[in-house]
C-alpha cells in the first residue's frame, strides 16, 4: 500500500512559544541546573535549598518518593544577580556530568536514557571547557538525535476509507484528538467521519458530537451500552457507502492491566477486518504526558495488544515535564505523529523533534 500524508508543515512561532511555556517546568531546571553547575556563587546553592533539591533525584532502585522541582517563584534579585555575572565557562568533568544526568532524569527522560546522553557528551566534549549555553546547545542535540528517526507525519493512504483507531487509557485525550485530527483533514480538502467507539460512559458520545460539531465533521453514533465493534463495523459501512477519506474511531479509555478491557480492544480490530482485511490502516496511542514514567507501561501494553502504528502525546502543559516522550522514543521506536498542549484545535500539531527538544531544554530561548 503507497501512501502520502497531508499531516505536515513546519510548526508555527506561536506553538513552539505556547510549548516552550508548557514545558518551562523542566526547560527552567535544565537551565538553572547547568548555570549551578557552572557557577561557584553561593547564590546557586540558597536556590536549591528553597527548592528543596539539595539531594540528588531518586534511581530506580530506591523507594523515596519524587521530590516537587518547580522552579516557579524564585526571588527575581537572585536570577538579577545571576544575569548580571559574566558567563562561567568551566572544564567539563565528572561531577558536571552527575549533575547533568540527576537533571534529566528529574525532567522524566528516565535513569537509561539520561546516562546514555551524558555518557555521549562526556566521549566527546570531556576536559573541554564549555559554557551554560554550550551545554544546553549539547543537550539539545543529543535530544534531537532521539528523536528525530520518530518524528514522522501520520501516513495518508490511497484507501478509501483509511480506517483510524484510536486507543489509550482512560482520560488519555482520545476524544478531543480525534476531533482536532478530523478538523486538520477536513481542513486539506478530505472527508471525514468519527464514530463514537466509547459506548460505556453516558456523556462520551455527547462530547463527541460536541467537538464534532466545533471540526465541522459528522459522528457516527449509538445508544449507550451497544457493542464497541458493532459500533466500529456500522461506521466503517455508513464510511463506504458515502466514500468518505478517512473514519476516526474513537474507542473507550481502558487500564492498560485489565486484560478483559484489552480483549475486547482486540474484537474490535478482529470485527472491522471482517469488512476490510487491511484495517485499521492507523491505530494511533493517545498518551497524556502529565502522567510521566507509566506512559512507557502504556506503551508497551497498547502496543502488543493492538498493534500500534504510531503515537501522538497531549496535555504538555505547565504539570507535564515532557521528557517521557523521549524515553519512549528511545525505547520503542514508535512514530510519534503529533503532541497537544491545549484544548483549542489548533493546539494539536505534527511533531517537530528539534522544536520539542529545544522547548525541553529551554534552548529555545537561545536562539
Amino acid at each position: 500500500m503507497s501512501g502520502h500524508s497531508t499531516f505536515t508543515g513546519k510548526w508555527c512561532m506561536s506553538f513552539l512559544s505556547k510549548l516552550t511555556s508548557r514545558l518551562m517546568k523542566s526547560s527552567s531546571l535544565l537551565r538553572e541546573g547547568v548555570e549551578d553547575a557552572l557557577s561557584d556563587d553561593p547564590v546557586a546553592s540558597f536556590e536549591r535549598e528553597r527548592r528543596g533539591e539539595t539531594d540528588r533525584p531518586v534511581r530506580p532502585e530506591q523507594t523515596e518518593p519524587e521530590r516537587d522541582v518547580s522552579v516557579r517563584g524564585v526571588l527575581p534579585d537572585l536570577f538579577a544577580k545571576r544575569a548580571s555575572a559574566r558567563p562561567t565557562r568551566k572544564p567539563l568533568d565528572q561531577k558536571m556530568l552527575e549533575n547533568l544526568e540527576d537533571m534529566l532524569i528529574t525532567a522524566d527522560l528516565g535513569f537509561d536514557v539520561s546516562s546514555r546522553i551524558t555518557a555521549q557528551i562526556a566521549e566527546d566534549w570531556m576536559g573541554r571547557r564549555l559554557g551554560a549555553a554550550e551545554v544546553l546547545g549539547l543537550l539539545t542535540d543529543e535530544v534531537v538525535r532521539i528523536l528525530e528517526p520518530v518524528a514522522t507525519p501520520m501516513p495518508i493512504y490511497e484507501k478509501k476509507p483509511q480506517v483510524v483507531l484510536a486507543v489509550g487509557v482512560n482520560g488519555s485525550g482520545k476524544t478531543t484528538t480525534l476531533a482536532k485530527l478530523a478538523a486538520r483533514f477536513r481542513e486539506s480538502g478530505m472527508s471525514v467521519i468519527v464514530a463514537a467507539g466509547d459506548t460505556f460512559r453516558a456523556a462520551a458520545v455527547e462530547q463527541l458530537e460536541i467537538w464534532g460539531e466545533r471540526a465541522g465533521v459528522p459522528v457516527h453514533s449509538s445508544k449507550q451500552g451497544t457493542d464497541p465493534a458493532s459500533v466500529a463495523f456500522d461506521a466503517l459501512a455508513r464510511a463506504e457507502n458515502e466514500n468518505a477519506d478517512i473514519l476516526l474511531i474513537d474507542t473507550a479509555g481502558r487500564l492498560q492491566n485489565r486484560s478483559d478491557l484489552m480483549a475486547e480492544l482486540e474484537k474490535i480490530v478482529r470485527v472491522l477486518r471482517k469488512r476490510d482485511t487491511s484495517a485499521p490502516h492507523n491505530t494511533l496511542l493517545v498518551l497524556d504526558a502529565t502522567t510521566g514514567q507509566n506512559a512507557i507501561n502504556q506503551a508497551e501494553v497498547f502496543t502488543r495488544a493492538a498493534d500500534v502504528t504510531g503515537l501522538i502525546m497531549t496535555k504538555l502543559d505547565g504539570t507535564a515535564k515532557g521528557g517521557v516522550l523521549v524515553s519512549i522514543a528511545d525505547r520503542y521506536g514508535l512514530p510519534i505523529h503529533a503532541i497537544g498542549i491545549g484544548e483549542g484545535l489548533d493546539d494539536l500539531q505534527p511533531f517537530d523533534a528539534n522544536g520539542f527538544a529545544r522547548a525541553l531544554t529551554g534552548h529555545a530561548e537561545n536562539h
